[in-house]
């Protein structure tokens, strides 16, 4: 995906399959916890379905919606993660492994993998670690902990 697109404006985008088909619209985009960058958006696929995880790595915003380069049927049995909290590592590697992708390795990290920031350093002070990816927030600059079109206090 374009790293100079701000997370929170893929909140209420149209998601598409590599066919053109859509798919549903983005709810909630996630940050990888060590760089900030996006790393998944969660796609509502309909008016009663659910959140399915999409890897925005691949991804692309064209026209204003966001394309994203697997099918339909693939993207729609993602595995069920439910949304608004942090992916734990085994849940990023049924995503990983769903969408057949490489899995990051010392030798071929995640894009952005490495960068060290300001938290980083503040967490080995404080003995603190990272969970690897958490939902952005619209209200806050990358590196929030959620980013969606609802009011956080507000429960559907």
């Amino acid at each position: 995906m374009q790293s100079d697109i701000d997370p929170r404006t893929l909140i209420g985008r149209k998601a598409y399959d590599r066919d053109g088909a859509k798919i549903g619209t983005v709810d909630e985009v996630y940050l990888d916890d060590a760089t900030g960058e996006p790393e998944w958006a969660a796609v509502r696929t309909g008016l009663f379905g659910r959140d399915a995880f999409v890897p925005l790595e691949p991804s692309e915003v064209v026209d204003e919606s966001l394309r994203i380069p697997y099918d339909r049927t693939l993207i729609r049995t993602a595995p069920d993660l439910g949304v608004g909290r942090h992916l734990s590592p085994e849940q990023e590697l049924r995503l990983y492994h769903h969408y057949r992708m490489p899995l990051p390795t010392p030798e071929t990290p995640a894009p952005g993998a490495g960068e060290r920031d300001e938290r980083d350093e503040r967490d080995e002070r404080e003995g603190a670690g990272h969970e690897p990816r958490r939902p952005a927030d619209p209200g806050r600059e990358p590196g929030g902990s959620r980013t969606s079109g609802q009011d956080p206090g507000h429960s559907a």
